[in-house]
């Protein structure tokens, strides 16, 4: 009884058992947050819809619009890391980026205060920033990688030998 739970503990806590777990969930959270995202872009696409009946607020118009297109740029990013395992940065900063001038935009860029206007300016520097120094991070890291191999595949090996050796 007692090598019976002893043994089902050990498989529990076995590293590949537990990601693949993890990962399971995480895959159940996407899912819920595309179906979540993609109920309040028909919600919000039906509600612009039914603005054209009455008088045409400009304002409003290009809000829903704008906010429709960065719901439709979160649902591809989650997608994305579906499919691939992970989330690209560029795509998160496009949002973002898309995001800050929805505001400007809205609001009326003689409404906001200065301050918040160098702010935001600034914020969007930092960003484009980030969009352009990411091809030479990556490329920088891969050259990285190929310079220095990790030892992972020495390891097993090494464990091989000792257990044939024993």
């Amino acid at each position: 009884m007692l090598k019976g739970l002893t043994s089902n503990f050990s498989n529990w806590l076995q590293r590949n058992r537990i990601v693949r777990n993890l990962e399971f969930f995480q895959d159940f959270i996407i899912i819920s947050l595309c179906l979540g995202l993609f109920c309040v872009m028909l919600i919000r696409l039906g509600d612009m819809f039914f603005s054209f009946l009455s008088p045409l607020d400009l304002r409003q118009v290009t809000s829903d619009i704008l906010f429709i297109l960065i719901l439709v740029e979160l649902f591809r990013l989650l997608i994305d890391h579906l499919q691939q395992q992970r989330t690209s940065v560029t795509a998160a900063v496009e949002i973002t980026i898309v995001s800050a001038l929805r505001e400007v935009i809205l609001r009326g860029v003689l409404e906001i205060p200065r301050e918040q206007i160098y702010g935001i300016a600034i914020f969007l520097v930092f960003l484009t920033g980030i969009m352009v120094a990411l091809p030479w991070i990556s490329r920088f890291l891969e050259q990285v990688k190929i310079a220095n191999p990790e030892p992972t595949e020495k390891k097993p090996l090494l464990a091989e030998n000792s257990l044939a050796s024993d």
